[in-house]
């Protein structure tokens, strides 16, 4: 078999290829059944779905939680789980807010610096206090992140004492430029998204760590006969969901123009649920950043669906909730299928 027809067959076998196809057979299927209408400034007839305005929110409203699935997906490759993102959201989230409130006055590069270190630095310091109960304290990082769930949301309700606090314009300027595209479109959370799933690809794919997390995730005592750090291993994965939290926290911050201690609340089941359709297993050693991108964007186009077809949007939670447990049985089926076929080879 040519090298050419290895890498078409291993593409077209990938968990990515196939998120991509459904993806794409729901925007086709969206696009059919939305139906059009009249628009006066173009003068022409406009999909409801198929159009620039519909393609770039959709793809805004994924960004947010995309990001912090990523962040997730590292963590549930190791074999843990992280329910305290949307509270890390929440906390980093008005702490850039009251940051930026006490910091007054100020040169728009100097906001938008305080702002992003403020965000970035809390999300990343929860995330490393995650790793450190998980380490420390050797409880499963299931109750652990259950119980900083509502310690850090609590945090942040104290602190602004259920207020939401303003972000300057001059930081919600940055996100919401349009970069050349028509007013009313603002790619910045999109492109965002796309540059950390590079990032979070790389990270695993081609850096010695990321290999050591597939390790961890796949069989633990192996990884600990073989030498490696496992408490930094826990660590590090941890402090990247809390980063990428932080980052998401910036950008919701700043693009919708304020913060408070309820945003993101319910966010751990959108960032969960992206990770596994991407084809994570909650097992451990499996995950891909893209997958969890793609996984991301199907959920938002789920909901996009449900409300450009006019149903019901009580049925959101009930499909999405059908989307995890589907994803979770094509999972260990097709473990099943794959251990099925060394064990053939093995025997011949």
């Amino acid at each position: 078999m040519s090298s050419e027809q290895s890498f078409a067959r291993r593409l077209l076998g990938s968990q990515e290829t196939g998120l991509v196809i459904v993806v794409g057979l729901v925007v086709v299927i969206l696009t059919l059944l939305a139906g059009s209408h009249f628009d006066r400034i173009t003068n022409s007839t406009v999909n409801n779905f198929w159009n620039s305005n519909t393609l770039i929110q959709t793809a805004t409203d994924a960004s947010f939680f995309a990001i912090m699935a990523i962040g997730a997906t590292i963590v549930i490759i190791s074999g843990g789980i992280d329910l305290s993102v949307g509270s890390i959201y929440a906390l980093s989230g008005v702490s850039m807010a009251l940051a930026l409130r006490g910091l007054g006055a100020a040169g728009q590069g100097t906001t938008v610096l305080v702002g992003l270190i403020t965000a970035v630095g809390v999300g990343l310091l929860c995330g490393m206090l995650n790793g450190i109960l998980v380490i420390g304290l050797k409880v499963h990082p299931f109750i652990i992140t259950l119980g900083t769930m509502w310690v850090l949301r609590g945090i942040a309700f104290v602190a602004t004492r259920a207020e939401s606090i303003l972000v300057p314009m001059s930081v919600t300027a940055v996100t919401k430029t349009s970069l050349g595209l028509r007013v009313g479109l603002y790619p910045v959370p999109m492109l965002v998204m796309i540059a950390i799933t590079v990032v979070g690809w790389l990270y695993l794919t081609r850096t010695v760590m990321g290999r050591h997390i597939f390790a961890f995730g796949g069989n633990m005592e192996a990884s600990r006969f073989a030498g490696l750090s496992l408490g930094k291993i826990q660590l590090g994965v941890y402090a990247v969901s809390g980063l990428t939290a932080g980052i998401a926290a910036f950008l919701g911050a700043s693009f919708y123009g304020s913060s408070s201690s309820g945003d993101a609340q319910g966010y751990e089941l959108y960032v969960i649920a992206s990770a596994v359709v991407g084809g994570a297993s909650l097992i451990g050693g499996k995950g891909s950043a893209v997958g969890a991108m793609m996984g991301a964007l199907l959920i938002v186009l789920i909901r996009q669906s449900i409300r450009t077809l006019h149903f019901d949007q009580n049925y959101e939670w009930i499909v999405i909730g059908c989307a995890i447990i589907v994803a979770v049985v094509i999972d260990r089926w097709s473990a099943g299928v794959t251990a099925r076929r060394l064990s053939r080879r093995a025997a011949a």
